[in-house]
């Protein structure tokens, strides 16, 4: 037992064991729902390294447990070799090198067989608007100029560039006074119904909750591609 304390908190193994500790703590916060296993994700990249194709919270806590198994036998070792000075300096840097060296080799092999187990999410992409509720934040929209307020699927938000097809009185059916009252104005809620690769906006249409046909029903985008001048919107219904 003795030993083992001793080979724990001496160098290079006292080193992952700071880094081990660490890692519990992180998965003890992450089953008691104070973290997400994937909290580094947006932080850190570990493609380049051979260690991509996972969380990085899974492919790191496995280079620190094998780093520190990989030291801890070293400076076992170590300890009951009768070197000395300079040249158990020299070893115990080895020691360190050695492990971290074997652990990522080892981790790499395992991740190559448990990859499929994680399949990679397709990335962020201006399209999963389409058929989102927006909220109008410039005076009107017209063919050729307005911004609206979207939410995303994790719940933040942001500002898209949004076209009509026609005139908002005309496409809500309006005209005189009421026209004033259309939903394509500032605070109004609009469809975002397809989307224009090319000009970089999103076509919208007055939107009306009560008419809404339920969550099952996503509006469907232009015939022929996203792209394009459609013809008028009309209400969805």
């Amino acid at each position: 037992m003795d030993e083992f304390l001793g080979a724990a908190l001496g160098f290079p193994a006292v080193i992952f064991g700071a880094a081990l500790v660490v890692v519990v703590c992180f998965w003890l916060l992450v089953l008691a729902g104070a973290a997400g296993h994937d909290s580094f994700d947006a932080d850190l990249e570990t493609g380049p390294a051979g260690l991509g194709g996972v969380p990085v919270s899974v492919s790191v806590s496995l280079l620190v447990v094998l780093s520190w198994f990989g030291s801890l036998l070293g400076t076992v070792l170590l300890h009951r070799s009768e070197t000395g000075g300079t040249t158990r300096a020299v070893l115990a840097v080895a020691v360190l090198a050695g492990s971290l060296l074997l652990a990522w080799a080892a981790v790499r092999l395992l991740l190559h067989r448990f990859r499929r187990y994680f399949p990679a999410e397709p990335p962020p992409s201006r399209l999963d608007f389409v058929g989102s509720v927006c909220t109008i934040r410039t005076g009107s929209v017209t063919a050729t100029f307005g911004q609206a307020e979207v939410v995303s699927h994790d719940g933040s938000t942001a500002i898209v560039q949004v076209r009509t097809a026609e005139p908002f009185a005309s496409a809500s059916g309006l005209s005189g006074p009421a026209a004033e009252e259309a939903p394509l104005v500032m605070g109004g809620s609009g469809l975002l119904y397809a989307y224009d690769e090319d000009g970089e906006f999103f076509w919208v249409s007055p939107y009306d909750a009560a008419l809404d046909p339920g969550p099952n029903t996503r509006p469907h985008q232009l015939p022929g591609g996203t792209t394009g001048r459609p013809g008028r919107p009309g209400r969805p219904g």
